[in-house]
């Protein structure tokens, strides 16, 4: 900041005690002596003493309106002037007059006296008067008129409203020793509260709220202030003294720096408003006008921009995101410098070192880094990263952030310009610009400078190029010169020039403003120019950073014009770096189209990624493919882009010159611009006639002329594709004479027929077709896609080798019919096992899911057989596995056949079987229960089946059993009361079982009676002999197992037995009545012969010693000597062996089922069969053959 004297006046033993502004800043009234002097704020001319007042005047103000002022003077009267200078009214108060002010709003008039106040207004007769304890020196009303302050000497400030009456109290800590001697309300509008600035002479200043409450705290004057006044938007205060000088602070009070030396007090001072210019009023009667000047204090660093606000405050700007962020130093800034993360800072007394919170080059958060308590005295500031240098006249001195002095180098000449142009931390470059022309190289760590060039005028400013090759210049001649710093060569130099910057991205461009143009120069060609207001200071990419007056912004400046004057020398390269810069799309298209005809294809593909032109982009690709491939024909490649780009009679010369016409014919037809193409070829080459005929009928296809394209097809011998219009169009008379037209050798064309014949339905026309080809396989295909079963079934009589291709798709279509048996039989016989056993287990699962237990057991059954059937294929290990199955099966089949009648006796309201079986059931069920019961087979339902029936049939124990097993598993709320009460109720039964019971579960090999329940299984708890049950009511049949002696084959065994020869006659009738269904079924006659005579009874008695079971072993003497009617033989399939039973009771007759071995009462077995006509527990059919 810098005072300019504008004029000064002196008048004559004089004491200038107040000045008041015209609002419009014309006229400057002067109270001084008895006079009021009216001077031209301009020159400092005097307009009009004028005379009224009898004493000295002390003060004046001017209305805010500016039609009126008024005067106050020791005479104890106050005087109303017009504009016009005329007096036009007068008042008076009991003494002398102090201060006066007018309301900025109702220019209501506050006049103040040593002992009262006055408010006087044009519409009021009289004048309102306060009395007041102390002698009024100052006052000033708010900005919104509300409120009037008054100072006083007793060192209280006094807030008063409209009528006069105090509102608020201020009492300044020195009272009376300390008078208030002037106050000022901030005018600004930004502010919230309204702000009072108060000088007293106790040397200080103070600064209050409208509430009294005190801002911040007092500032300590080093003079006795006399007044204090602010600039118009309230940012600056000026204020004078018994220092005998104005000095300008911020408005917080900040001291900014001296505006004007006096000989003798300042008594006091105003701004001029809305503007720059200080008048100060002495106790010698001169007058003064300064004007300010405020320099630009500034730094900037590629996109980061540093200026100072309100003088204490400094911005940093991120000129890209607009980013902008205050760092307050509460003194004056003299100095700003800013590098990469750095910023620096110089105060009156200190240097302040900032660095940003992280590298992210967005980041706005700047820290104190380093603080240089010392006064420097410097022109210039730079800083580094690890240093600061300090520029002054010829000197520059780089020191560290600790403040140590590292170098110093002296100048010959004057230091015009200095920047940093970057280096490693600790190394960095620097540019330094001298008046008498030298331009020199500096490095922060080696004490020599570099010089680069010498010119014969002083430097004004100075850049780099970004690969630091080329040096711009511009001289005091505002000529800017660009040099080659490696040749020392002058490369172009241009007029009018203030500032120069080089293109931070891209290295031929550099830009320059002067005489209110921008000038953008690439490489050698002519600048382009354009309006612009300031100065430029930095070029970033496309934009321009334009610093004008304060305000710095960053133009975006579009690249066309530099990037045009590179495609017309054709260099593509450096045009696409141009381009990068920032230009409109269609800039970047005519780049790609130039570039793409000039075979650039790099730039080309560059530039069309940028449009993002999917179509250019392919015919790129293909072309860069294709010289890969080693093909190099330039003109080639050009014909293809001319094609792209509509160019067709360019492109087909090319073709032709090339000799490709082939492509030239393509493209015409592809076109559909047939004549061109006929004209192409002329009528010379069949060949090309006959494509050209295909290409018509190609395009008569598309042209919706189906028909006509077919037929012209046809006649070109292009039987596929006329076969695929007819078939796409469903013309199927056309399609059955073409196909019997054809040879049966042209399969494609047939094939293709056939194929259309299935799409449309006609499978007698595709059959046809297949059997004249004699595709067998592809008829069979045909039979099962059409579900035509019996043709497949015939074909496959005579073919066996398709046997798999249509038993399979047969069982698959079956399966998805829900004919899951059938299903099964056919995979079956189509020798799919895993299907077949799948199908089963998939069977399976879902009755056993939907309780259906006898399905469960039907199914179970049917897979132990094909596991059988499995295992006399497969190898011995697989072989045992299967036959584990086997046996695994057998028992479920059996478990869940028989669950079902317990099932149905819990869940269905009426049974069908009577209490003996059921009692007979449960007991099976629960002897062959193991640990892991089967899914599906409720012990609870059991149980209680069993405690019912052994109830109703007197088997007490059994049921108080039951009952108690009952309690120990999770019961269904449904039984629940009912097995309570069964609990209670069976305790008033005897603790037995009935008799009958007992005997019935005697073992028939050595007469032992068993319990009801046996934990070891069905055996006897003797002898260890397995009991064979009835399969429809599971009585213990009276039957022992017996077995072959070593060496004994079945073949030998069946012979041996049958050799016996009484009772023929009879036996023989008895089979021919039972011999029907090929079931063998015992009747034994009474006239058995004594037992004691039976070989057999003999190798049945044994002595029990240990828990192994002893089987019954038989001889070929004791086979001989057995009846056939009184052995039953399960004739297991290999790799089983056949089992043998004897009858113990020849009076019971007994049925065996010859396909699951099941053994039945005779009487049960005949009724099933008829109730069911087939085997209850296998299903097979009576009728069917074993």
């Amino acid at each position: 900041m810098r005072a300019v004297l504008a004029w000064k006046e002196t008048i004559r033993d004089q004491c200038v005690y107040d000045l008041a502004f015209k609002p419009d800043g014309s006229q400057l009234i002067i109270a001084a002596g008895l006079r009021v002097l009216v001077y031209d704020v301009a020159d400092g001319a005097i307009i009009q003493p004028l005379k009224g007042h009898k004493d000295i005047v002390y003060c004046v103000a001017y209305a805010k309106d500016g039609k009126r002022f008024a005067s106050g003077s020791a005479d104890k009267s106050i005087i109303i002037w017009t504009s016009k200078l005329e007096g036009i009214l007068k008042y008076t108060h009991n003494d002398s007059i102090q201060c006066v002010a007018y309301n900025p709003v109702t220019h209501q008039l506050a006049s103040c006296s040593t002992g009262d106040f006055g408010l006087w207004s044009p519409e009021q007769k009289s004048v309102n008067k306060h009395k007041v304890s102390s002698k009024i020196t100052c006052c000033g009303w708010t900005n919104d008129g509300q409120y009037l302050a008054l100072g006083m000497m007793n060192g209280v400030v006094s807030i008063r409203n409209k009528n006069g009456e105090e509102k608020v109290k201020i009492e300044r800590p020195g009272g009376s020793s300390s008078p208030i001697w002037s106050i000022a309300w901030n005018p600004s509008k930004d502010e919230h509260n309204d702000i009072l600035a108060v000088a007293d002479w106790g040397q200080k200043l103070s600064f209050y709220q409208l509430s009294g409450k005190q801002i911040g705290k007092d500032r300590t004057l080093t003079y006795d202030p006399c007044c204090v006044s602010y600039f118009s938007k309230g940012e600056y205060i000026v204020m004078g003294g018994s220092d005998k000088q104005a000095s300008l602070y911020t408005k917080d009070g900040v001291r900014l720096g001296t505006i004007g030396e006096q000989n003798a007090w300042v008594w006091t001072c105003r701004v001029k408003p809305d503007s720059n210019f200080v008048v100060l009023g002495c106790q010698d009667g001169t007058i003064a006008c300064y004007q300010l000047i405020f320099s630009t204090v500034h730094g900037l660093y590629k996109d980061r921009y540093a200026y100072r606000d309100s003088m204490t405050d400094v911005i940093v700007q991120h000129l890209i995101t607009e980013q902008k962020v205050r760092i307050k130093c509460r003194e004056l800034v003299k100095k700003i410098a800013i590098y990469r993360n750095r910023l620096a800072i110089q105060l009156p007394e200190k240097i302040l070192i900032y660095e940003l919170y992280s590298d992210d080059s967005s980041d706005m958060h700047y820290r104190i880094k380093e603080k240089i308590c010392r006064k420097f005295e410097c022109n210039l500031l730079v800083v580094c990263s690890q240093h600061i240098i300090l520029c002054q006249e010829k000197r520059l001195q780089c020191l560290s952030f600790t403040s140590v002095r590292e170098k110093e180098w002296v100048m010959e000449s004057l230091i015009r310009y200095i920047k940093v142009i970057g280096g490693p931390p600790g190394r960095e470059g620097l540019l330094v610009g001298l008046k008498n022309g030298a331009i020199l190289k500096i490095f922060v760590d080696n004490l020599f400078p570099i010089t680069l060039l010498k010119m014969s005028t002083s430097v004004r400013c100075l850049d780099m190029s970004a690969s630091r090759n080329k040096l711009a210049v511009v001289d005091e001649h505002n000529t800017l010169l660009v040099y080659d710093i490696n040749s020392k060569e002058l490369l172009f130099q241009e007029p009018n020039a203030n500032s120069v910057a080089w293109n931070t991205q891209c290295e031929d461009m550099l830009c320059f403003s002067g005489n209110g143009y921008l000038n953008i120069k690439a490489s050698n060609f002519p600048v382009h120019q354009q309006k612009m207001q300031g100065f430029m200071v930095g070029y970033n990419g496309s934009k321009i950073f334009c610093l004008h007056v304060y305000s710095m912004s960053a133009v975006e400046v579009p690249q066309s014009a530099p990037m045009y004057q590179y495609l017309e020398k054709k260099m593509f390269k450096e045009a696409y770096q141009i381009a990068c810069l920032g230009v409109t799309d269609s800039d970047w298209r005519d780049l790609a189209t130039e570039a793409l005809e000039g075979l650039d294809f790099d730039t080309a593909k560059k530039a069309f990624i940028r449009i993002r032109d999917l179509r250019y982009l392919e015919l790129i690709n293909s072309i860069e493919e294709r010289k890969k491939r080693g093909e190099n024909d330039n003109e080639l490649f050009l014909a293809d882009v001319y094609a792209y780009q509509g160019k067709f009679h360019e492109a087909a010369k090319l073709y032709k010159r090339t000799g490709h016409e082939s492509r030239a014919l393509s493209m015409y037809t592809d076109l559909r611009m047939f004549e061109y193409a006929k004209e192409f070829i002329g009528a010379t080459d069949p060949k090309n006639s006959r494509i050209l005929m295909t290409k018509q009928a190609d395009w008569a296809k598309s042209s919706k002329e189906p028909r006509a394209a077919a037929e012209m097809y046809l006649s070109a011998g292009e039987h596929l594709k006329a076969i695929d219009i007819i078939g796409e169009h469903g013309w199927e008379d056309m399609l059955i004479d073409i196909a019997r037209k054809l040879d049966k050798a042209e399969r494609e064309p047939l094939a293709k027929c056939a194929f259309y014949f299935e799409r449309l339905k006609h499978h007698g026309y595709a059959s046809e077709t297949y059997s004249k080809m004699g595709d067998l396989q592809a008829l069979v295909q045909l039979h099962v896609e059409t579900r035509h079963w019996e043709e497949a079934f015939s074909l496959v009589e005579k073919h066996p080798q398709f046997k798999n291709h249509v038993y399979v798709p047969y069982a698959q279509w079956l399966a998805e019919n829900d004919r899951f048996e059938e299903a099964q039989k056919a995979f079956h016989k189509a020798g799919r096992q895993n299907e077949a056993v799948k199908v089963l287990e998939q069977l399976t699962q879902n009755a056993v899911v939907e309780n259906r237990f006898n399905d469960a057991g039907y199914y179970y059954w049917m897979l132990s057989m094909q596991c059988l059937d499995i295992a006399r294929a497969e190898s011995e290990d697989q072989r045992d596995e299967m036959l584990k199955k086997f046996e695994r099966f057998q028992h479920l089949a059996e478990l869940y056949h028989v669950y079902r009648s317990i099932q149905r006796y819990t869940d269905e309201p009426f049974s069908s079987h009577m209490p003996e079986t059921l009692f007979n059931i449960c007991r099976f069920l629960l002897n062959n229960l193991t640990k892991d019961i089967p899914p599906g087979i409720s012990k609870v339902n059991t149980l209680y089946a069993l405690a019912k029936q052994s109830r109703r049939l007197g088997a007490y124990k059994l049921a108080r059993y039951s009952y108690e097993k009952l309690q120990e598993l999770h019961i269904p709320s449904r039984f629940q009361d009912s097995i309570e009460l069964g609990s209670l109720t069976i305790r008033s039964k005897p603790f037995h079982d009935s008799e009958d019971l007992i005997e019935g579960m005697m073992c028939y090999r050595c007469s032992t009676n068993n319990p009801l329940l046996n934990n070891q299984g069905s055996v006897c708890i003797n002898c260890r002999q397995p009991f064979i049950y009835s399969a429809s009511s599971y009585e213990v049949l009276p039957l022992v197992q017996f077995y072959l002696e070593e060496g004994i084959s079945d073949e030998d065994a069946v012979s041996l037995i049958d050799l016996e020869v009484p009772h023929t006659d009879q036996r023989d009738t008895r089979w021919q009545d039972m011999d029907n269904g090929e079931l063998q079924a015992l009747r034994m006659d009474d006239g058995l012969d004594d037992p004691e005579e039976d070989p057999f009874t003999a190798k049945m008695s044994f002595e029990q010693g240990g828990s192994t079971f002893v089987p019954v072993k038989v001889s070929r003497l004791v086979l001989r000597s057995m009846s056939r009617r009184d052995v039953l033989i399960k004739r297991w399939p290999r790799p089983l062996k056949w089992e043998y039973f004897r009858s113990l009771l020849p009076d019971v007759s007994i049925t065996m089922c010859p396909t699951c071995f099941k053994m039945f009462h005779s009487e049960d077995y005949e009724l099933l069969v008829l109730q069911h006509n087939c085997c209850p527990y296998c299903r097979r059919p009576i009728d069917e053959p074993n």
